[in-house]
């Protein structure tokens, strides 16, 4: 078994390089060294993941828990580990510290004798997703308790960050994609085809390794990466690109992707998190669905008594509620919009054109759950149709390709849509700064960064501030409160997990930030909860649009 120290080691090297080369480098060799459980098992840590979406595990693990077991297992002052925390801004340097500081006594002494292995850490991670109930708190930190209890200073930092899932060594499924490839002699196009379809790194690495990645495929109950659109420049536009082009809403809502399999059904969101229990109304009607099993797109819109679409941040109520379903249900009721299928009753349809996988859609769907689609060149015919998705509230049209294949993760120009907003970015929220007054309880500017896809890096591009209700402030503190990592004064730093898609009036060179650049007049547009941090915006794209804006051609 290969020691999490060599596992650390590695870790370190890789944080201390800047180029992109140089860390896949470092990933592959250590990655080529591994058995296969390790392999699986490090091929999700390194980009900082424990459990693949389809294992529907779920750390559960916030900043309180993990301070906890470092108090406990090295019996270091509450207030040194506060101290340490705001100088270095860095959980994972604060365990390292508190470990080289505050050897451990006792059993922890004993512990300290002992070499963890990938796989104990590993062991004790599920132990601690598992735990469940009253006492599953402290469950989580006498696990965590026993891992730090056993850890150098090295091995403590890493333990702490993948605990909370942020490892900060810029490594994302691309690198990891790469490093495989390079590991194992393999085209990174197989090996990103074979996560798409999965969306478990480990199971792509050992099939990587084997030679048997072509044999991955879509498979009920595995999440797969959705299909995306790109952005068309308006409707004559699109349609002198596509000429017949397959015509739909584009609802104002919640990406879904329904795995039905017999009367069992599992909903997973766009960031592949299961959701099933959050959804009974949409868990009926996929019952509905005439066909043993399925794997079906679709999104989902909250009606009002208008019958227009509610605000998308009723929709995230809906998503992130565990306890009173049904009541909430009855406040915020969902309708389902199917609109492509991936998977019939044993068989991958991804690689069917569009125009017979709707065929397909339409034969086992009640109409009422089917997003209506009209075949057209014609953009007299789309614009009408255009017009009457704004009348009915919703965000504009998507145009697609009929002869197009189902291509999971990718953004093309397959599918476009149109929307008549303004130009918008999708910014990680990485930052916070309290309110004042009687809103000095609440969280209300917030700090936004791009990611930098040359090192992995988070960029800061400035701040926008909400202009929310006090009700709206509330309920987004809450949802933030377990990802802030550290305080400072007024303002506290928040672990990357959330998106805000925010609109502006110009981007401007800025010293003061470490992309390089501002946004003038942000304001948000929506939270993107439902993005997960790959979709982010990058350095490149906002570079691209500074370049691009009000005829400035390609001056730096």
């Amino acid at each position: 078994m290969t020691g999490f120290l060599g596992f650390a080691q590695l870790c370190q090297k890789v944080e201390g390089v800047s180029g992109s080369l140089e860390k896949i480098e470092l990933v592959a060799a250590f990655l080529n060294g591994l058995e296969d459980s390790e392999l699986a098992v490090a091929s999700n840590f390194v980009m900082g993941v424990v459990f693949s979406a389809s294992s529907e595990l779920v750390m559960g693990v916030g900043p309180s828990i993990l301070y906890e077991a470092l108090l406990r297992s090295c019996g270091c002052p509450a207030e040194q580990i506060s101290e340490m925390l705001r100088s270095t801004g860095d959980p994972g340097l604060v365990a390292a510290g508190v470990v080289e500081k505050r050897r451990p006594i006792g059993f922890a002494a004993f512990m300290g004798e002992m070499q963890l292995s990938i796989m104990d850490v590993y062991q004790r991670f599920l132990a601690i997703a598992r735990a469940s109930g009253k006492r599953s708190q402290d469950a989580k930190v006498k696990n965590l308790q026993f891992l730090f209890s056993g850890a150098s200073a090295l091995e403590a930092q890493y333990i702490a960050r993948l605990a909370i899932e942020d490892m900060r060594i810029g490594v994302g499924e691309g690198g990891v994609r790469d490093s495989i490839a390079r590991a194992f002699s393999r085209d990174a196009e197989d090996v990103e085809r074979a996560y798409n379809l999965t969306s478990d790194m480990g199971l792509v690495a050992i099939a990587a390794r084997k030679g048997t990645l072509l044999e991955l495929g879509v498979m009920l109950n595995h999440p797969i990466k959705m299909m995306l659109a790109q952005l068309g420049e308006g409707i004559p536009s699109a349609l002198d690109e596509l000429g017949i082009a397959a015509i739909e809403w584009k609802y104002d809502g919640a990406r879904v992707q329904i795995h039905k399999d017999k009367e069992m059904v599992r909903i997973f969101s766009r960031r592949l998190e299961n959701v099933t229990a959050s959804l009974p109304e949409i868990v009926r009607a996929a019952r509905q669905i005439r066909a043993e099993s399925a794997i079906l797109d679709g999104e989902v819109v909250a009606i009002g008594k208008d019958g227009r679409p509610m605000a998308f941040q009723e929709i995230l109520k809906r998503f992130r509620r565990k306890y009173n379903v049904e009541k909430l249900a009855q406040q915020i009721p969902l309708h389902l919009f199917l609109f492509d299928i991936i998977y019939l009753d044993g068989r991958s349809v991804v690689d069917l054109p569009l125009t017979e996988r709707r065929s397909l859609l339409e034969n086992i769907c009640d109409p009422t759950i089917l997003a209506p689609q009209v075949l057209s060149g014609n953009p007299d015919t789309a614009g009408e149709i255009y017009r009457r998705a704004l009348v009915a509230g919703h965000e504009g049209l998507m145009l697609k390709n009929p002869s197009s294949i189902y291509a999971p993760g990718k953004r093309g120009k397959n599918w476009l849509k149109i929307k008549p907003v303004m130009e918008t970015l999708d910014l990680a929220v990485i930052g916070a700064k309290w309110g004042e007054g009687r809103r000095a309880s609440f969280l209300g500017s917030y700090r936004l960064g791009c990611m930098d896809q040359e090192t992995g890096k988070i960029l800061d591009v400035g701040w926008v501030a909400t202009g929310l209700t006090d009700y709206a402030l509330a309920e987004m503190t809450e949802m933030f409160r377990d990802l802030i990592i550290v305080q400072k004064g007024m303002e506290v730093e928040l672990k990357a997990a959330v998106i805000f898609e925010v609109a502006y009036e110009e981007i401007q060179k800025s010293p003061n930030y470490s992309s390089g650049y501002a946004l003038r007049f942000p304001r948000l547009v929506r939270v993107r909860d439902d993005k997960s941090l790959e979709e982010a915006d990058t350095l490149e794209r906002l570079v691209s649009l500074y370049r691009g804006q009000r005829g400035r051609g390609n001056s730096a």
